[in-house]
């Protein structure tokens, strides 16, 4: 362990005294490609004994969805759990209080959601100081982030944690690269851009492939990629989660400060003590969760609205809500009748295909 730790250090450090520019932009890109593979190497140990790969804490998922409260020691993650959910999480002013992770489920607008209140990270979680690996493990689980900071602390502790997340490959409110890496038995590295790129050239390209060993593949960029978003798509193994930031404790800062914290791009502040603007943070995390309610209806009865049937935006067909209720339905199934958003006709015969929009009623007929 240490000498990967030591091989890290030597090239951060190394990135750290080159100078950036265009002449040293394929050696930049070769270097954090090793990066990259060392702290693979460094959260996923293969030898036996080395703490398994990157295991988190054995929290058995439930729910619709599930969203992470990540943070240093003692910014109030442990308080917002207990008001949000009423479980029991130990809540002291001294640091390091929660050593494993708690569990609790708020129910909001008919769906379930997980809160799980994760042990504090330190700084250097991403090189698997403290609990950090099971801590980030855990967080790659969840739907979405909440990074808990002090008001009252250097908002610096923004930057800091978001450096362990992205170390782990965890990519904060971003979208995958929109680019295609292909491997390719022969034919070298054919590397092709429909944009004008600024950061990658042919020369960086093939120095970051051949680190991987890869010698031939396809490459086409549809916009202004970075070495880093080509060493993601390499990689394969980045998350991307949707992530709020919760500034807690603002009922201990001044409104001047308020309003300068204001300016944070996907924030939210609360006193989780007081419960100011807790209702504000469900809101949020509804919309960063990006849920859609969809509510069943029996042949010959009312809809029910009081349990409805919650699935991904990305994932909401008639086939996907089959298959949330039950994985034998799609093979009785005949046809759907949908009311509401997604139809023009109220109800409307739609196959398994339709995409069904929030709170729909949707009444599946089978095949007699």
């Amino acid at each position: 362990m240490a000498t990967v730790m030591q091989k890290i250090k030597d090239i951060e450090d190394e990135m750290a005294k080159t100078q950036k520019n265009k002449a040293t932009a394929h050696h930049l890109g070769l270097l954090k490609a090793k990066l990259a593979k060392l702290r693979r190497e460094l959260l996923t140990p293969t030898t036996k004994g080395g703490g398994g790969a990157g295991e988190g804490f054995d929290v058995t998922k439930s729910g619709d969805a599930r969203v992470g409260l990540v943070g240093f020691p003692s910014v109030g993650k442990s308080t917002l759990l207990n008001k949000l959910t009423g479980t029991f999480s130990e809540v002291a002013s001294y640091e390091f209080t929660t050593l494993t992770c708690i569990p609790g489920v708020i129910t909001y607008r008919g769906a379930k959601i997980q809160l799980l209140d994760l042990p504090g990270i330190i700084e250097g979680a991403k090189d698997g100081k403290g609990r950090g690996r099971q801590v980030i493990s855990t967080a790659r689980t969840c739907n979405c982030i909440l990074i808990v900071l002090d008001a009252i602390k250097p908002i610096t502790h923004k930057r800091l944690i978001e450096k362990e997340l992205e170390g782990f490959g965890i990519r904060l409110n971003k979208e995958p690269p929109n680019l295609t890496f292909r491997k390719k038995d022969k034919g070298g590295i054919n590397f092709t851009t429909t944009v004008a790129n600024t950061h990658l050239d042919l020369e960086t390209v093939k120095a970051i492939c051949s680190e991987y060993r890869i010698h031939n593949a396809d490459i086409t960029l549809r916009f202004d990629a970075t070495a880093d978003d080509l060493i993601d798509v390499i990689e394969g193994s980045r998350i991307y989660t949707p992530c709020i930031y919760v500034v807690n404790k603002v009922d201990q800062i001044t409104v001047e400060e308020l309003e300068i914290l204001d300016k944070l791009p996907h924030y939210c502040p609360v006193s989780a003590h007081l419960e100011w603007n807790l209702d504000g943070l469900l809101d949020k995390i509804w919309e960063y969760l990006d849920l859609t309610r969809i509510y069943t209806k029996p042949k010959g009865m009312n809809p029910d609205y009081e349990d409805p049937v919650i699935l991904s935006s990305k994932k909401r067909t008639v086939e996907d809500f089959c298959t949330r209720i039950h994985k034998d339905m799609l093979k009785q199934f005949k046809y759907a009748l949908v009311w509401g958003s997604s139809v023009k006709h109220k109800p409307q015969r739609v196959g398994k295909e339709h995409e069904l929009e929030d709170e729909d009623v949707v009444q599946i007929i089978k095949k007699v």
